[in-house]
């Protein structure tokens, strides 16, 4: 797998001594950066932090805004000034899937070939279509093998999107009587109890749909990103997004535990790398794209110094503890990607999911 990404951006209000902090914390773990970008100006405000890459496989990714669509020509138009202004800066950019290009291959393949073409003019970056919309996942591998023929178009598999979706498909097929959405129940609901059999089957489907998929899409060549982030679909709010050290609190006993595996944990992890590094290779890059974090971690010296001019650092602390729990997701990533995970794969050690939404 290429150099391991980390999601790189303010995510709680602040000046650019957030952005700083990001930068000191990114080097110090040695994550490379994928950022959020919705214009050439807010890009480049964002690259100017983003650590010194140092190797063409570290140069970060750019999410570009998740409205935009292949097959409209004004979001082509905005893909193809983002893609010119970043230049060799970027090895990639990120763009979601719509429901509705199933349905418009040839639209999307044109679409596709225009913006290989413009990728290849301005340095070697890819543009990966990323699984978000909810569509089967036949028919996202459909538009893989399509796009694969672009060039410099290939896809991005994020883990919790399928991962959901794929427990939500399970849990319908076992509870046809119900007519409940999975997404629709909460670690508080007063009918978990006697559902759950179903849902933790349910949500056990996950890591065995995304491994699948990626082994589909990996045919002909295709160039896959990965968005690496765990959850549970009885989260209240955003169902994913989270780290793979936590688990789901509920307010019963399971197991011994007041708590719910997530849908992959560190062992779901260990085989989605498993299966990239057997059917990817090298054809595969990643991101820890974890939106959630929750409570404060004080700063430490150097750390402290860049926010002097600040009387109050509640976010500065919230920023440093969500920079913690990336670092410590990309020590487990990397740990499970060279086989070292050992026992802390099955100690089951990490803290518990909180309920709630974020970014």
């Amino acid at each position: 797998m290429r150099n391991l990404h980390g999601l790189f951006h303010r995510r709680v209000p602040g000046d650019d001594a957030l952005l700083e902090l990001c930068r000191l914390r990114f080097a110090q773990s040695g994550l490379a950066a994928e950022i959020y970008a919705d214009s050439p100006s807010g890009m480049d405000h964002e690259l100017a932090f983003v650590p010194s890459p140092g190797s063409p496989d570290r140069r970060p990714l750019v999410h570009l805004p998740r409205h935009l669509d292949l097959l409209d020509d004004g979001a082509v138009r905005m893909v193809r000034t983002m893609v010119r202004h970043a230049g060799d800066r970027v090895a990639g950019f990120v763009v979601h899937d719509r429901r509705h290009m199933p349905a418009r291959l040839p639209e999307l393949a044109r679409a596709g070939e225009v913006l290989s073409a413009e990728l290849a003019r301005f340095g070697d970056a890819w543009l990966f279509l990323e699984y978000a919309a909810g569509n089967r996942f036949d028919e996202f591998t459909t538009l893989a093998r399509r796009l694969a023929s672009s060039g410099r178009v290939g896809v991005c598999v994020d883990t919790g999107h399928v991962g959901v979706r794929a427990a939500r498909w399970a849990f319908a097929a076992r509870r046809p009587d119900l007519d409940v959405d999975l997404i629709a129940l909460t670690g508080t609901d007063a009918r978990l109890p006697d559902l759950l059999d179903d849902v933790r089957a349910a949500t056990a489907q996950a890591t065995g749909a995304v491994t699948r998929l990626i082994r589909s899409v990996a045919t002909d060549g295709t160039r896959v990103h990965l968005h690496l982030h765990d959850g549970h679909p009885l989260v209240d709010g955003l169902a994913d997004h989270f780290g793979f050290l936590g688990r789901l609190a509920v307010p019963f006993e399971v197991d011994g535990r007041r708590s719910l595996e997530p849908m992959f944990g560190p062992a779901g992890l260990a085989e989605i790398l498993r299966t990239v590094h057997q059917s990817l290779g090298d054809r595969a890059s990643a991101t820890l794209e974890i939106h959630q974090g929750f409570g404060r971690l004080g700063l430490d010296a150097e750390a402290a110094a860049l926010f002097g001019h600040w009387g109050n650092l509640t976010s500065a602390e919230q920023t440093n503890a969500h920079l913690a729990l990336l670092s410590e997701n990309a020590e487990l990533a990397r740990a499970v990607a060279s086989s070292a995970l050992g026992a802390a794969v099955g100690s089951g050690v990490g803290a518990t999911v909180r309920r709630g939404s974020s970014g």
